[in-house]
């Protein structure tokens, strides 16, 4: 699998960082979600998944780009 880099809002391209696959699917990178709390709201959560916390509003930048 290949990534294309689509975007951050963090500087130097840190995270949270968005890429597309040669899949056409979306990898997340992030800092891993450890709020127990918040973790306990996920559903179906399977072994070897994690969730990140992404801000809004690099989805809605990337979605205008992309989409």
């Amino acid at each position: 699998m290949r990534l294309r880099f689509l975007g951050s809002t963090s500087e130097a391209g840190a995270c949270p960082t968005l890429y597309e696959t040669d899949r056409g699917t979306i990898v997340v990178q992030g800092l891993r979600l450890t709020d127990p709390e918040a973790l306990a709201d996920l559903r179906d959560v399977l072994d070897g998944e994690s969730a990140v916390e992404v801000p809004r509003e690099l989805l809605v930048d990337i979605a205008r780009r992309v989409l």
